[in-house]
């Protein structure tokens, strides 16, 4: 019987030790799209207890918690300690059994902090005081646990109407060493659906590029403003969140008339809503193309399905589930359009419906062009729901057969949290041992273990990140 969490964790054979010990191990970390809170970098906050840094804004741990039955108050409840959230967490870790929040805990707790011990009620007060003391000083501080864990940049999730202060200020500071760019997310600027919360952003958009918007032109300009001033402080990549993809005909015209239109409070049906993304996303496209950046689609999340919770909490509390959007035809003709007017940029896609695995690994191959390198096109690593072992695994098996796995730019940690650097160690582990099946198997010839080590795992696991983004 194998001890858990030990250093050949998930490594189920020799070729797979060899791989993750020898090639992926000690890599650094190319964060390339995360959710950290910029200011913290840049004020290297110190963290007051292990409850605050795990436990706030985490809605993968809160649906735990509530599944376990634990009260609200002791998840997002204002009248609530640290300590007693902590507890209540502590209470839930044993029945995560076989769910990848009971892997993520103990690797968190080893990796960070070198605690060996089950997080179970028994143990939790000892763990909360131990990490807790060590949380308080300056080794564990935001910028140390970057450094702690061989972090080499890191790419925020940013508004383009945000002033990106915290980004300069790491960024003129010379005894960090290491990279925080932020990530252009234009996903309010073309939130049409509620007229009044759209028109609020609008003011603020125009306030940010330092001019009037009163049509599609001014909007279509005070976004060119903004998408070169965020160049300007290093971000190279753009990130969207969708539904699904939008692909409707949509001249300038006919997208200025619905964008007057929502400016003087009208709310525009499904069809408006529909045309007025799609000249949008392509305006995002051809932006991103001429700037040689990223672009970045994470589509397919069904949000906010409790309407009771969303009105008391907000959005991204832990109420969101994997949809089942059509996307095929929409997202083929989004990159065929691009495509022909010699717009498409470098892309990643990530989809949040495992059964859209098979799509997107075969619709990137529509659109590889040497011209911009090896892999221009990416199936991005497993997101959100799909980012645990299986998930890991199929995505990777679907790249394997459809497209070319050597290619791929790995893993990210999608995380508000300064803890959650062990994903890229997760994922690595799971590469290594996929690999190595494969050759204790015989498919993959074990003379050549060399090669797939610095070929595929160490680029997959770094290389081909920093090739790629050319940060």
């Amino acid at each position: 019987m194998n001890e858990f969490i030990n250093k050949d964790f998930l490594l189920r054979s020799d070729a797979a030790r060899q791989l993750y010990h020898e090639y992926a191990e000690t890599q650094p970390i190319i964060d390339y799209h995360c959710h950290l809170i910029p200011a913290y970098v840049a004020d290297d906050h110190r963290f007051d207890n292990l409850g605050q840094i795990w436990l706030e804004g985490d809605h993968y741990k809160w649906r735990a918690m509530r599944t376990n039955g634990v009260d609200e108050r002791y998840i997002t409840g204002k009248d609530t300690t640290d300590r007693e959230k902590f507890q209540k967490w502590a209470e839930t870790v044993p029945y995560t059994m076989c769910n990848p929040l009971y892997h993520w805990t103990h690797l968190e707790l080893k990796t960070a902090f070198g605690v060996d011990d089950l997080l179970n009620p028994a143990s939790a007060e000892r763990i909360y005081n131990k990490c807790s003391e060590m949380l308080r000083t300056p080794e564990f501080s935001a910028r140390g646990l970057m450094k702690h864990y061989n972090v080499e940049t890191v790419c925020t999730t940013d508004d383009p109407a945000d002033s990106l202060e915290h980004h300069i200020k790491v960024r003129d500071d010379a005894s960090f060493g290491i990279k925080m760019l932020p990530t252009w997310r234009p996903d309010k600027a073309m939130a049409i659906e509620n007229p009044e919360t759209y028109k609020a952003y609008i003011r603020r958009l125009g306030e940010a590029a330092d001019m009037e918007i009163r049509n599609y032109s001014d909007l279509i300009a005070a976004l060119k403003k903004r998408h070169a001033f965020f160049e300007s402080v290093g971000c190279r990549l753009s990130d969207h969140g969708l539904e699904a993809f939008y692909a409707e005909e949509c001249t300038p015209e006919e997208a200025d008339r619905i964008f007057r239109g929502v400016l003087d409070g009208k709310k525009p049906d499904s069809a408006d809503i529909a045309r007025f993304k799609s000249a949008m996303l392509l305006e995002f496209g051809r932006m991103d193309h001429d700037a040689g950046w990223t672009q970045q689609f994470h589509y397919g999340a069904l949000r906010d399905n409790n309407t009771l919770m969303y009105e008391k909490l907000g959005p991204d509390t832990g109420f969101d589930s994997i949809g089942d959007f059509t996307v095929a035809k929409q997202m083929s003709k989004y990159f065929d359009t691009l495509d022909r007017e010699g717009k498409l940029a470098k892309t990643i896609i990530y989809n949040l419906n495992p059964r859209d695995n098979e799509l997107v690994a075969t619709m990137i191959g529509n659109f590889q062009d040497g011209r911009y390198g090896a892999g221009k096109m990416q199936f991005g690593s497993g997101w959100w729901f799909l980012d645990q072992k299986s998930g890991i695994e199929r995505q990777l098996g679907a790249l394997s057969v459809l497209g070319l796995l050597s290619r791929f730019v790995g893993m990210l940690t999608d995380s508000r949290s300064f803890l959650s650097y062990p994903r890229h160690e997760y994922f690595r582990r799971i590469l290594c041992n996929v690999l190595g099946e494969q050759i204790e198997n015989g498919e993959l010839p074990a003379s050549e273990i060399d090669f797939i080590g610095r070929e595929i795992v160490a680029k997959v696991s770094y290389g081909n990140a920093k090739d790629y983004f050319k940060f």
